[in-house]
């Protein structure tokens, strides 16, 4: 396979800073409606032969929040009233790798990424007790055919002929922990895994801060008693503590705040995966919505791969919207990665929302440069 080809991302994680890995998407988990009298009969059967039109719905966006992203990217995007239409064809042709596969975020993760019509080959790559976890997802009537693959001398072949590359392998939060304690480990296992494929795109490197914007979006509607579905708040920054910084004012549609439900809900929002953690009590982290939110984001990739020219998605990316090397944005996804980063989320902020930019920035520059450090002075493998 030509290295270059694949997208490569890394689940919840910076440590992926400065090294290589490559693709996923926003801040909205795709949904596709067909306009088919038989789309059941269609689906469970798996042996769709033509190309049906759909209309493609982020089951997170509705109709305001598609056509307020349009307008951003896009001064002459299609009127409000119009959606985007593009072919999607039933018969599966991506295949897509998962490495990690058998931990507590690559099980669930592997069981979304399998419902996929998209997928053709589901590749699953772990250190160990991967063929279980191949067993059971075999016998789901989804068109993806499951290869398992244990250990490093089977990663290089995980990776051949693969359009995305998704990478939840790492240790969990426990108790006490906060995601700097677990820089080294992970970040030596990230580095073992990306070495394998060897290149660095930066339009097709994400990191996934989907989970962010997830449970921001989950919080607001639950606060201010609106539609889930309509509701699409941006998350910009890094992807720990003070550095995820939800833009509550760009929320769409749009809805006020007290000053109080601003401070209250962006804490909330910081500190969501300690309050799992916590919930859990020694058990583990957050691996359900991590697995659902990076689900999400494989989608929206392959939605773009399908040619959907209407994806955007929140992500870590390397980027020029701030003084900051690495930051994460609302971007465009397209065929190539990505298109466009939307650089009108940044604008008209308000006072709380720019002291809180000014004030992750240092946070997240130690961040990065500790990644950048990390990534130098490690001898890289070919």
């Amino acid at each position: 396979m030509a290295a270059t080809s694949a997208a490569t991302f890394s689940i919840g994680s910076t440590i992926s800073l400065g090294t290589k890995v490559s693709q996923l998407p926003q801040s909205k988990p795709s949904s596709v409606r067909f306009n088919s009298q038989n789309t059941l009969a269609t689906f469970s059967g798996l042996k769709a032969a033509t190309f049906v039109k759909c209309e493609s719905e982020s089951s997170f966006l509705g109709k305001e929040s598609s056509a307020a992203l349009r307008g951003a990217a896009a001064p002459k995007a299609l009127k409000s009233s119009q959606r985007s239409q593009y072919h999607l064809n039933p018969q599966a042709s991506y295949k897509v790798a998962i490495l990690g596969a058998a931990g507590g975020i690559g099980q669930p993760l592997s069981l979304l990424v399998k419902m996929s019509p998209l997928i053709s080959a589901l590749h699953i790559y772990d250190i160990a007790n991967v063929k279980g976890v191949a067993a059971d997802l075999s016998h789901c009537n989804t068109p993806s055919q499951v290869l398992d693959f244990t250990g490093t001398s089977e990663l290089p072949n995980s990776l051949k002929g693969v359009d995305v590359v998704v990478i939840p392998a790492g240790v969990p939060r426990k108790p006490g922990m906060t995601r700097d304690d677990l820089f080294n480990i992970n970040a030596n296992i990230v580095k073992t895994l990306v070495e394998a494929k060897g290149v660095y795109d930066p339009k097709k490197l994400f990191g996934v801060t989907t989970l962010d914007v997830v449970r921001a979006n989950t919080f607001v509607a639950q606060k201010k008693n609106l539609k889930l579905i309509d509701v699409d708040v941006p998350v910009v920054g890094g992807h720990a503590g003070i550095t995820i910084l939800p833009l509550l004012s760009k929320t769409r549609p749009p809805v006020s705040f007290t000053d109080e439900e601003v401070q209250e809900l962006s804490v909330r929002i910081q500190n969501a995966g300690t309050e799992v953690v916590e919930a859990k009590a020694g058990a583990g982290s957050a691996t359900l919505s991590m697995a659902y939110a990076a689900a999400r984001f494989v989608e929206s990739s392959l939605r773009a791969l399908d040619g959907d020219a209407d994806v955007y998605e929140c992500s870590y990316v390397q980027s020029d919207l701030t003084e900051l090397p690495f930051f994460a944005s609302r971007i465009k996804l397209g065929r190539k990665g990505v298109e466009a980063i939307i650089s009108s989320d940044l604008q008209g902020l308000t006072e709380y929302e720019q002291k809180a930019l000014e004030a992750l920035k240092p946070e997240l520059k130690a961040s990065i440069e500790k990644g950048i450090a990390f990534a130098q002075k490690q001898p890289v493998t070919t």
